[in-house]
């Protein structure tokens, strides 16, 4: 499974990349706005921090002005890949979009059907938010479950899920057994993957145990 950080916090972005856990970066607007800065400056930096995609949204929302924003978008770096929303003009941008080469992340995805006409217009990724169905008391990694059968019911959809809104360890490793392809994750989730009490209770005895040996290695 691929981590993709859900962040516009170039700092913990780097510092997660030091790791070799950081496989691509997804940003939206409500996380630009929060950091600040100049939208394409942001992408650019954080295109430098990842060989992986960089997911840059594009906020109009008609066909030919989420096109016209693309074509401002792709030119900043390599792995720029083009976010739009699940709608009628966003999967036909979608279309225009992967028939020229370019990677697409359609965002806001609640279904199942939707993912499959995300799949049939060409998208990359689709990215189903399982939070935001939990909140609702909906089924958000049975959402997972079902695309994940949808696609593999038909090997020519190439459509990798990315599964976001992801809100605790939890959601990773039911989606980890689901056979998701990427979750993308706040750094502050990512974090808490590596967190067990006993883990920290061993290394506290082995440390103690050490020191009572009055060794040192270096």
């Amino acid at each position: 499974m691929k981590f993709f950080i859900d962040s516009a916090d170039t700092a913990a972005i780097a510092d997660l990349a030091a790791t070799g856990m950081v496989d691509g970066v997804t940003t939206n607007p409500s996380l630009v706005a929060k950091s600040g800065r100049d939208f394409k400056e942001l992408i650019s930096e954080i295109c430098t921090l990842t060989k992986g995609p960089v997911s840059a949204e594009v906020t109009a929302l008609d066909a030919k002005a989420m096109l016209s924003e693309a074509d401002q978008l792709l030119p900043i770096a390599d792995n720029v890949c083009i976010k739009v929303p699940l709608t009628w003009d966003g999967l036909k941008a979608t279309r225009a979009l992967a028939d020229n080469g370019h990677k697409v992340n359609v965002t806001l995805c609640f279904s199942a059907n939707q993912a499959l006409l995300a799949a049939k217009a060409g998208a990359a990724y689709i990215s189903p938010f399982v939070g935001r169905l939990d909140d609702i008391s909906a089924d958000g990694m049975g959402l997972i479950a079902d695309i994940r059968q949808i696609y593999d019911n038909y090997p020519d959809l190439e459509t990798e899920i990315l599964v976001a809104s992801v809100r605790s360890p939890e959601h990773i490793r039911q989606s980890a057994l689901i056979g998701a392809d990427v979750a993308t994750l706040p750094p502050e989730v990512l974090r808490s993957l590596i967190a067990h009490p006993l883990t920290d209770k061993g290394l506290e005895a082995f440390l103690a145990d050490w020191q009572k040996t009055g060794q040192s290695i270096t």
